[in-house]
């Protein structure tokens, strides 16, 4: 599951295969909720976290998905799949993880705990 402002991210990408399979799998991304909006504001409450907005989306606009994705894994209470690392005093998806109490992993680490082989 995701949240549709990562698939706002995805329909401006450039990876034409990637639009087309979320095009598809458009029922995985659902609309935020108003529980959502609230975590999301408990999220940018925190002035440090402010920082994950990056400045050119703030000028120009632009979709930002990180907060609404950290946001439904707290109000569905699930975890955070992310290719982002946990760095000392950033405002990446792991520290805010971290910071809510969200468990957070890599996508190896994702598919070594589902078991996937190849």
């Amino acid at each position: 599951m995701s949240t549709r402002e990562v698939k706002r991210e995805i329909d401006n990408s450039s990876i034409e295969s990637l639009r087309q399979w979320a095009g598809e799998n458009s029922d995985l991304f659902t609309v935020p909720t108003g529980a959502e909006g609230a975590a999301v504001a408990r999220i940018y409450a925190v002035p440090h976290f402010q920082r994950n907005i990056e400045r050119q989306k703030l000028l120009k606009g632009g979709n930002i998905a990180d907060p609404f994705v950290i946001a439904k894994a707290i109000v569905d209470d699930s975890i955070v799949v992310t290719m982002e690392l946990l760095k000392p005093h950033a405002a990446k998806i792991p520290n805010i993880c971290q910071h809510f109490t969200v468990p957070c992993m890599t996508l190896e680490e994702f598919m070594e705990a589902e078991g996937w082989r190849f």
